[in-house]
């Protein structure tokens, strides 16, 4: 089974859209949850992806990376607007909206999970069918994987950077906060130098090897025809 690159397209095009969709429309809906309905006045409680896209972070980077041959895609959705000072607890709260998002991978990981099993189940008697939604679960595994992964980094503005301003005392959490202009090039550095790879490529790799197992798959035979 070799697939073409419209093939991989359509099979990557819906769990990637709807992983960067559904992640910032949670931080929108709990945020608007806790008190600021910023990102509902702005139109950004929606469903639609281009309302989440950025060109720099989900198109051009990855799509430089891609042409690179870099063995780990990086990149970022729009965020959804959210004023934490309009929160009924700001510096509690925050940790709930940020969390949102990535909870919001985990729960489509697992979604995900059982379209696989249920494309492994329709196997070899609709393998027309079988196939493609198999493929495009275990797709689903793996971006909304590396996502909530990703976004636990504890560096800001990555949700775990502001999971951890709100959690810790207060003058480490400040330390923490000044580190929000310069978190992307921090990332960025850690990417090229493989050391992100180093940190998050196990939980990843753990992570979705055990999902995948729920349905029945093995992780390593299918990103072979993902890839």
């Amino acid at each position: 089974m070799e697939l073409t690159l419209i093939q991989k397209i359509v099979i990557w095009a819906p769990p990637v859209l709807l992983a960067i969709t559904l992640h910032e429309v949670a931080h929108g809906w709990v945020a608007r949850l806790f008190g600021d309905d910023t990102a509902y006045v702005m139109g950004r409680l929606t469903l639609n992806p281009l309302r989440h896209v950025d060109p720099i972070g989900t198109v051009a980077l990855p799509a430089v990376l891609v042409i690179l041959g870099s063995p780990f895609i990086f990149g970022w959705a729009k965020p959804v607007p959210v004023a934490f000072g309009n929160l009924r607890n700001p510096k509690q709260d925050m940790v709930y909206v940020a969390l949102a998002g990535p909870m919001a991978n985990l729960g489509m990981a697992l979604a995900w999970t059982v379209v696989t099993a249920v494309g492994l189940a329709m196997l070899p008697g609709m393998a027309y069918l079988g196939e493609p939604l198999m493929l495009m679960g275990a797709a689903g595994i793996l971006i909304n994987t590396v996502l909530m992964v990703l976004n636990l980094v504890p560096i800001p503005p990555l949700d775990g950077g502001r999971v951890a301003v709100g959690l810790l005392p207060h003058p480490a959490s400040r330390w923490v906060s000044y580190l929000e202009p310069f978190g992307l090039p921090i990332l960025l550095v850690l990417l090229f130098t493989g050391t992100l790879g180093l940190i998050i490529g196990g939980p990843i790799f753990y992570v979705s090897d055990s999902l995948m197992g729920l349905a029945g798959m093995d992780l390593r035979t299918l990103l072979q025809f993902l890839a």
